[in-house]
């Protein structure tokens, strides 16, 4: 069995929920030496997280930002974690309910996604850096 890992840094993303597919490919090469496994893709962050969604429809993607800033509100006046501004502690909450990896089959050197699949980097920070993302293949 091979074990591939390899850790990067995706470019800075604006807030919301961006399809990263294709970078994380890009970034490992090896996994077309892979004819069956599983990966598993971690983001090294409490304010951004990672899911698998439509990747057809960018509405998708727009519809999942402004329910999640419905259901976690910005300025809630219980929030006692706020130094870092009012997205911060929404991001944190947002990043538990999404989470912080996925796992993905690999068949025949590539990410064994659904036809309407995609890997989402979801962003809740409204100034956020480049995201650290390991991401670990296992297979024959």
């Amino acid at each position: 069995m091979k074990c591939i890992q390899k850790t990067f840094v995706l470019p800075a993303f604006k807030r919301g929920f961006h399809l990263i597919t294709s970078k994380i490919e890009s970034e490992i090469p090896e996994l077309k030496n892979i004819s069956a496994g599983l990966a598993h893709v971690f983001i090294h962050h409490t304010s951004a997280s990672l899911t698998i969604n439509e990747n057809a429809d960018p509405t998708v993607r727009q519809d999942f930002e402004s329910h999640f800033n419905k259901m976690v509100p910005e300025n809630a006046p219980y929030y006692k974690h706020t130094l870092e501004g009012p997205d911060d502690m929404p991001a944190h909450i947002k990043a538990s309910l999404m989470g912080s990896s996925i796992s993905i089959p690999v068949s025949r050197g590539r990410f064994n996604l659904g036809t309407w699949q995609g890997i989402y980097l979801c962003e809740h920070r409204d100034h956020a850096s480049g995201r650290e993302i390991t991401v670990t293949i296992l297979g024959e």
